[in-house]
């Protein structure tokens, strides 16, 4: 509604609107009135069997060719036999609706995941947090181009990684292969040494927390969203959460505290606070990799610094891959991954990667021009 208003087109939404609803109306119409034609011509059918005997037969009995009780006979027959055909045509009727409905439903009902756990798929449940790459190759579609194409990364247990590099170059792509909302096209990943693949979807992603840009909250209250990371927590560990994340002080000074209702998406809430409340959630699921998407990429300086330290905390002692395009986010990163349109370009510390004088440098210096 604020976009619409903003650019003055209320009346191009109105038409837009006027224009969809002229359709429902006119498909409507024509089932209405196929409709009205099937129910009035059954009736109408039945009634002129009725008066097609009485004139016929009474012509006969005036000519004395058909008696009095054989007519009376007819209009019992005629009684009998209608009512099975009207059932008979309106269960055709309802069947033809009723049947589209159901095919509908079939459909989506045998949808099949894209992405399925292999027969011996097993659990896991000591995850140390080592990711490999090995010769990974990923794009969306058959006819679509490469967006990853033969990457290789080794990135220790507990390491900070950066990911820095121009928008469209995989980044994202890159973090979605690791708990498989994606399947890989070529080569493998590896977590701890064993191939992603022969893990089970459920136990994999519960090892894997992941902070990103546009946070998702549910309708419901503040610590209804923050147990969402761990559904058997209780309520001092809420709010141990929401302390290790920052929170605890915004969200005492809400209404109701923690049973504050923050409307749906969390509308209610500064983008710093919802941001903090998904981090809040990462740290109630304590994962051991950490993959955080721009996170501090929409937000103001200081509620930046508040998620920063947050991030930093929730990172020590666990595997962190940090996608950002505001270098100072990633300055600390034990080591920073330069992705380009051609793959890995560069990796290594801030510093050493500044001296080479590369795409990074190049990145860094257009950062501090502006």
């Amino acid at each position: 509604i604020r976009v619409v208003k903003s650019f003055t087109n209320e009346l191009v939404e109105k038409k837009k609107f006027a224009y969809a609803n002229g359709r429902f109306v006119d498909s409507r119409r024509e089932g209405y009135k196929s409709e009205t034609y099937f129910h009035e011509g059954l009736v109408g059918f039945t009634q002129l069997i009725t008066i097609a005997v009485i004139v016929f037969g009474g012509a006969a009995i005036v000519d004395a060719k058909l008696a009095l009780a054989d007519l009376l006979t007819f209009f019992l027959c005629i009684g009998i036999l209608i009512e099975p055909i009207q059932r008979l045509v309106n269960f055709a009727r309802l069947y033809q609706e009723g049947i589209t409905g159901f095919d509908r439903f079939m459909e989506i009902l045998e949808v099949e995941p894209d992405i399925e756990d292999s027969v011996d798929a097993a659990e896991i449940t000591k995850v140390r947090g080592r990711v490999t790459f090995q010769d990974v190759s990923f794009k969306y579609k058959e006819d679509y181009g490469y967006v990853l194409n033969h990457v290789s990364l080794d990135i220790e247990a507990g390491e900070y990684v950066a990911l820095v590099g121009p928008s469209g170059v995989g980044k994202t792509t890159l973090c979605s292969l690791i708990p498989r909302f994606y399947e890989v096209n070529e080569g493998r990943i590896l977590l701890d040494g064993r191939d992603i693949r022969d893990i089970t979807q459920r136990s994999l992603r519960k090892h894997i927390g992941m902070v990103q840009q546009d946070v998702y909250l549910f309708a419901g209250s503040v610590s209804d969203n923050i147990r969402y990371g761990s559904m058997e927590a209780g309520m001092d560990e809420i709010i141990e959460a929401a302390k290790k994340a920052n929170a605890h002080d915004f969200i005492m000074a809400l209404p109701d505290g923690y049973h504050t209702d923050i409307g749906q998406r969390g509308v209610k809430l500064s983008g710093g606070q919802k941001q903090r409340l998904s981090i809040a959630r990462v740290f109630l699921k304590n994962p051991p990799i950490l993959i955080f998407d721009e996170a501090t990429s929409s937000l103001d300086n200081e509620s930046e610094r508040a998620v920063q330290d947050s991030l930093e905390r929730l990172s020590d002692n666990r595997t962190t891959l940090v996608i950002a395009h505001r270098l100072s986010t990633v300055r600390n990163a034990q080591r920073i991954v330069v992705l380009s349109q051609n793959g890995i370009e560069e990796v290594g510390t801030h510093e050493e990667l500044i001296a080479r004088k590369g795409v990074y440098a190049s990145l860094s210096h257009m950062q501090l021009t502006i």
